[in-house]
């Protein structure tokens, strides 16, 4: 997303409301007709939370097939299921930046985002019944999703203001919690009835009927989306002027007067800030902690139930988490606080892990799995904090947020290897490495926590002070911490 200066939008920065009516209009004029362009934002942004639920959808369905004969029919012994699930990784760090710096680039996120995930549905589809086959889909699989995180955050970070990125986060990636909770059943369904129809293992039909869906519901977000206030042909002049004044207002845009950065300037500033890299390795082991989401159909089977009752009980941890996510990052906005909230979640997450170490009781295992979902809300939180941290230049945001999640994802690619199934049912190593993780990534961010609150404290003894880099922006700039 551009950043465009004061005659470029027509005067909006401070005249908005002289662009309405010719003078200047009453502060409350100028909130409602805010107000009604955030919800017309909304609506059209309420898409990517469908996008995400198929994105999660398409790249759990080997969780869940794996109940079904999966891995049995593919022949995989030791370690080769857990390569499956990390190889997807591998595409994530070789595409990740590129994928945003491309959509910075092209700033047309509305033909972008649609056209990668057609490309997986199509996979999802032709995927090949065998080790090597799904090996390779797998990892195409994450090379074409790779931007589609990090580039609907940008997205996202390109509209809102600072203390609506959280729940806006959590409401459009609320879609990996309707997935975890109802792709579950509607994996079951496929699971249960289509065996051997057309001669077809009921997995692959989970693959097919997906991967369909997914294709399908792209075709139409190509539609509906927007781009960037810019370049979105449905807002009017007005309507245009205000959604960029507004985000310059709150913090967002140059952060020198040399006028936009490039993409290629973007890339330089990310790579060479330090708190870009201590995210990043932070994210890393916060993403090891969330390895267990890979193996929740495996954790919830050893309850000791058959492969339609557990599948089932995998929905109502989910709900619960997306109820938590809901209240924490809306709670989170209207504090305009982060690493608290997310460090609440953490100890949540901590404790469930305690007690499915020392405990094979069912009631007590199945609580545990609450506790654990809700691990999803604090990850919410910090994706918001990221953008808030690196709000001020859109072209270093764009890399910013695609090489924090590149690199964490070599969490997720380590991740699954702590799960061997020797270890099972209890799995309480892997509990303990988890515990050992979420350690570290809370200890981390609370260190970034710490220096963000200091750098406001020199931001408050030197207002008028130009010329240091980590104090330039707009006047009352605040880091949310």
């Amino acid at each position: 997303m551009p950043v465009l200066n004061d005659t470029q939008t027509g005067g909006a920065i401070g005249v908005v409301d002289d662009l309405l009516t010719g003078v200047p209009c009453p502060s409350h004029s100028r909130d409602n007709i805010e107000r009604k362009l955030v919800r017309k934002i909304d609506l059209r942004m309420s898409v990517i939370l469908l996008l995400y639920t198929m994105n999660m959808i398409d790249r759990s369905n080997v969780s869940n097939a794996r109940l079904q004969g999966f891995e049995k029919d593919l022949h995989l012994r030791g370690q080769q299921y857990a390569t499956v699930l990390s190889i997807l990784y591998v595409g994530f760090l070789i595409m990740q930046v590129p994928g945003n710096m491309f959509l910075h680039w092209l700033e047309r996120p509305a033909v972008f985002i649609p056209s990668c995930m057609i490309a997986w549905g199509a996979i999802s589809v032709l995927t090949d019944p065998s080790y090597t086959g799904v090996l390779v889909a797998r990892f195409f699989l994450g090379f074409v999703e790779a931007p589609f995180l990090p580039g609907d955050l940008f997205l996202i970070s390109g509209w809102y203001k600072r203390d609506e990125l959280a729940m806006r986060t959590a409401l459009l990636f609320s879609g990996f919690l309707f997935s975890s909770a109802f792709g579950s059943l509607f994996a079951s369904g496929i699971l249960h009835g289509m065996q051997g129809k057309l001669g077809q293992a009921a997995w692959r039909w989970l693959f097919y009927i997906e991967g369909g869906v997914t294709i399908f519901i792209a075709i139409c977000a190509i539609f509906i989306l927007p781009n960037f206030p810019h370049n979105t042909r449905w807002l009017t002049p007005e309507e245009r002027s205000l959604a960029i004044s507004r985000l310059l207002e709150d913090g967002y845009g140059k952060a020198d007067g040399s006028g936009k950065q490039t993409t290629i300037q973007g890339l330089w500033d990310a790579v060479f800030d330090w708190k870009v890299w201590w995210f990043s390795v932070a994210f890393m082991f916060q993403y090891i902690a969330h390895s267990f989401m890979g193996y929740f159909p495996t954790l919830c089977s050893t309850l000791g139930y058959d492969t339609t009752t557990t599948l089932l009980l995998c929905a109502p941890p989910w709900a619960f988490a997306t109820i938590v996510a809901f209240a924490l990052t809306w709670y989170s906005d209207k504090k305009q606080r982060r690493y608290k909230y997310f460090a609440a979640s953490n100890a949540l997450g901590t404790l469930a892990f305690i007690i499915s170490i020392f405990t094979m009781n069912k009631a007590a295992r199945y609580i545990s799995l609450f506790l654990m979902a809700q691990l999803i809300a604090g990850y919410l939180v910090l994706w918001g904090w990221v953008n808030n941290t690196f709000a001020r230049e859109p072209a270093k945001r764009a890399v910013a947020i695609a090489l924090i999640n590149t690199i964490g994802q070599i969490g997720n690619i380590v991740g699954p290897y702590a799960w061997p199934s020797k270890w099972g049912p209890t799995y309480r190593y892997s509990y303990a490495v988890s515990i050992a993780a979420i350690g570290v990534s809370t200890t981390m961010f609370g260190g970034m926590h710490l220096y963000l609150k200091h750098l406001n404290e020199q931001i408050e003894r030197n207002e008028n002070v130009k010329g240091i880099e980590e104090l330039r922006g707009p006047v009352g700039f605040r880091y949310l911490v």
